[in-house]
Order: C-alpha cells, then structure tokens, then sequence
C-alpha cells in the first residue's frame, strides 16, 4: 500500500503560502514607522486568514487567489514601512521637530 494522499487537494496545501507572519510584521511597522495608513496592512492579514480555511474547504482556487492578494497587499504594507523608516531617518538627520517648530515659529 502507497501513502499516497487520498484527494489530490492534500497535495496542494503546502504548496500554497499563506502570508500570515509577513502580514502581520508588516502591518505593525508600517502603523509603528508611518502613520495609521500603515493599517492597511490588516487588508494583508485578511487575506492571509482565508488561506487555510479557503484550503480545508477544499477550494484549492480561491486560496490561491487570497495567497496572491495576501501577497500584494504585504508588498504594500512593507513599502509604507520603508518608507516611513526613510521619513524618520530623514527627521532624525535633519534635527527633527525641533528644527521644523524653529521654522514655523520664525515664519510667524
């Protein structure tokens, strides 16, 4: 006797990630380093849930379809987080809100 799966779905399952761990990094960077914009990522998050119930129901489609839009939303997640890294970089280099209250109260 073979130990072969019996439905050709249980082959699939680890085949198909779902993106769960990365969403959910991404999503609290990118809120911790950007602003609340960054919780979009929890769009990431949902995705990323259905994944395996999507594959215990036995639609091997649709969790495919939430792994690729898990994907792409965590790419967007993770670009917010850059780039508020780079906002704080550039904030810390520059003297921060000190310089920029200095500016302001000059202007006035």
């Amino acid at each position: 006797m073979s130990a072969t799966p019996p439905f050709p779905e249980a082959q699939a399952h680890g085949s198909i990630p779902n993106y769960l761990a990365w969403s959910i990094i991404s999503t609290v960077l990118a809120t911790c380093l950007c602003c609340p914009l960054g919780l979009i990522g929890i769009v990431a998050i949902v995705f990323s849930s259905q994944v395996n119930s999507k594959l215990n129901q036995g639609d091997i489609e649709g969790a495919r379809r939430s792994s690729a839009n898990a994907k792409i939303w965590c790419w967007v997640a993770t670009a917010l987080a850059i780039i508020g890294l780079l906002i704080n970089i550039v904030m810390f280099a520059t003297g921060g809100m000190d310089a920029y209250l200095q500016m302001m109260q000059q202007y006035q």
